[in-house]
């Protein structure tokens, strides 16, 4: 099995490869990179089937180079887990784009450079999920940001630059601050090895152990848009095209709260910074909500959101309990999947309306009752509402907190509901004005506009364009990913059991793995 872990970062690079030489032929294109997702996720599924019966964990020195001078390809249930989940993202969002691109032209995704760059994203996702030491996952967060710079700027508007600047600038100064980092660890104890630091950090004076653990932790709140370190997001998310939004919603921030993962309960288990993590979650998930409740547009609705759950999962991490990182791990596969799909059912009011605005949309109930549903869905998942699995994570993170039963995990219990409700409401009044409310309602004498009227400043509130014709692959793609947040429901025993053993072996000692010749073990 071995043999199968280079092939998830391997299989990538070499379809965006092919992409790139048949940059004309665009159903090439579309075929290598749907075979290449489609063998990713098939190999991983088959690498956590392994990983979850055996107990063990997969190593693989690239290269056969010993420990630490190669890179080591490191495959447990959690990296396993999360390639699975990812590729499923990822295969379904470039579905979603191909029926847009086949309908659109290349004027919002030009085909010749979204498949390769789309690829290489790809790769650098799974490279950081299976990275066993912190130079490779740097690596793997380059990739990252060449790629999405290119898919973030497509189409080359004004409004896409300037966020594309914006999310470049902040990406490199984050980058900075973990490289200076990666280059203090690797001064101070002679290796970047995950499983040797784990071994080696305590040698350090504590003073050391901590300011090498926040320059760490910084870097990754950027990339995970944490508070107050998230100002970045809102304006760059939503400028994207639909599919390079859902999919950057999606995974993005989930790498930099999978680092943070990593480096917290294997690296620097005994330097305590939890109490900082639980008042930054607090702030996260208090300003996230806040913020979303005084947009009137769509997407920066769900990029606000998407703030305020990235502090769910640094509440989870914080509390720092084997029920907790379970919990923590449940709760961010049912984000990405939740967080991409909403994302994709908004580009499909975008095309349907001309418009994300909640001020301009309405009548959707009727004139596209399946659309309503699609969106209905997944947001009152979010929202936490019973019995989905947005209800089943949080619910799992409170009990967690209350096991630990401290006054300030009382209080993040309490700003965990208050956000749940007000992303609850915030998502239904959305819901409620573009599909419930009726295209020749009176909005002046039923109230409406007064209730809603503060919203006419925020960013985007009068943004309207051409309405187009939705393709039947972009329908059934956001319809296959409801499905799957449902799923996640209806499977949610057998994923929380796996969840739960992933965050049992998180707070396990983790020892150097041995690499036998074969380059694997």
């Amino acid at each position: 099995m071995s043999a199968l872990v280079p092939l998830l970062v391997a299989l990538p690079l070499l379809g965006a490869g092919i992409a790139l030489v048949f940059g004309r032929q665009r159903r090439v294109q579309v075929g290598v990179s749907v075979i290449t997702l489609t063998l990713v996720a098939a190999i991983a599924a088959v690498l956590l089937y392994t990983v979850d019966s055996s107990g063990q964990a997969i190593a693989v020195s690239v290269g056969g180079w010993p420990i630490p001078f190669g890179i080591v390809l490191y495959v447990d249930r959690l990296a396993a887990l999360l390639v699975v989940i990812s590729s499923i993202v990822l295969l379904a969002v470039l579905l979603f784009s191909v029926g847009q691109g086949a309908a659109d032209g290349d004027d919002d995704t030009p085909v010749t450079i979204f498949h390769p760059s789309y690829l290489i994203l790809s790769a650098g996702i799974f490279n950081a999920f299976i990275a066993g030491d912190l130079f490779n996952l740097y690596v793997g967060f380059e990739i990252l940001l060449v790629a999405s710079y290119v898919l973030i700027t497509l189409g080359s508007t004004e409004s896409r630059i300037r966020a594309g600047v914006v999310y470049i600038v902040v990406s490199l100064v984050s980058s900075i601050l973990f490289l200076a980092a990666i280059a203090a660890i690797y001064g101070a104890l002679g290796t970047v090895n995950i499983a040797q630091l784990a071994e080696r950090m305590t040698e350090l004076p504590d003073s050391t152990q901590l300011v090498l653990h926040l320059m760490l932790l910084l870097a990754f709140s950027i990339k995970a848009a944490v508070f107050p370190l998230s100002f970045w997001l809102p304006d760059s998310y939503p400028t994207a095209p639909a599919p390079v939004t859902a999919v950057f919603a999606g995974l993005l921030t989930k790498v930099g709260v999978y680092a943070m993962i990593r480096t917290e309960t294997q690296i620097f288990r005994d330097n305590d910074v939890n109490t900082l993590l639980l008042i930054v979650a607090l702030a996260t998930m208090i300003v996230g909500v806040l913020g979303a409740l005084a947009q009137a547009e769509l997407k920066r609705i769900l990029s606000f959101t998407l703030v305020s759950h990235v502090g769910y999962l640094v509440f989870g991490l914080a509390i720092a309990t084997p029920l907790a990182l379970g919990a923590t791990i449940y709760y961010m596969v049912h984000h990405i999947i939740v967080q991409t799909t909403l994302f994709l059912a908004v580009g499909l009011v975008e095309r349907r309306a001309g418009s994300t605005s909640i001020l301009k949309v309405k009548g959707l109930m009727r004139a596209a009752p399946l659309l309503a549903v699609l969106f209905f869905i997944p947001a009152i998942n979010l929202g936490g509402l019973p019995p989905f699995s947005g209800f089943i994570g949080k619910l799992a993170l409170f009990d967690a907190a209350a096991e630990v039963g401290t006054p300030l995990m009382y209080i993040l219990i309490i700003g965990g509901i208050v956000t749940s409700l007000l992303t609850l409401y915030t998502l239904m009044r959305a819901w409620n004005l573009a599909f419930w409310r009726e295209d020749d309602d009176h909005t002046e004498e039923t109230g409406v506009v007064d209730r809603i009227s503060y919203l006419g400043d925020a960013p985007a509130a009068d943004d309207e364009g051409a309405r187009r014709v939705i393709p039947r692959i972009m329908t059934a793609t956001t319809a296959g990913m409801v499905a799957v947040t449902v799923a996640l429901t209806v499977f949610a025993g057998p994923l929380y059991t796996l969840c739960a053993s992933i965050g049992d072996a998180l707070l396990t000692p983790v020892t150097l793995v041995q690499l036998d010749d074969g380059g694997g073990s």
